[in-house]
């Protein structure tokens, strides 16, 4: 089992920037894959970042690419998002997720591979 919540999120204008951070109980945090989702409403889970168990591989949807960064401490179990530029279309609900079956240095980026999900954080950029 892994438990995950996540703080950070909040309002913010179009520029501004705004970093999220997951905190990973359960596991060892070190040995699985992360990820950061998102669902704006009406709108289906996509990914945002991923990141393998070491931290040395990173993916970013293109839509994030240049103004988002993950990481994670794996001293501190902690996973984190700085978001910068944001823009209106950055709108939503924001989740951390552990895939535990993917050690190494893959990260997967489907919703299915994940297996453990936060509770959600909102973040709303506003024009």
């Amino acid at each position: 089992q892994v438990q995950l919540v996540e703080s950070g999120g909040g309002l913010v204008q179009a520029g501004g920037s705004l970093r999220l951070s997951c905190a990973a109980s359960g596991r060892t945090f070190s040995r699985y894959a992360m990820a950061w989702f998102r669902q704006a409403p009406g709108k289906e889970r996509e990914v945002v970042a991923a990141i393998n168990s070491s931290g040395g591989r990173t993916y970013y949807a293109d839509s994030v690419k240049d103004r988002f960064t993950i990481s994670r401490d794996n001293a501190k179990n902690t996973l984190s998002l700085q978001m910068n530029s944001l823009k209106p279309e950055d709108t939503a609900v924001y989740y951390c997720a552990a895939a535990t079956r993917y050690s190494g240095s893959y990260a997967p980026i489907r919703p299915n591979d994940y297996f453990y999900w936060g509770q959600g954080t909102q973040v709303t950029v506003s024009s």
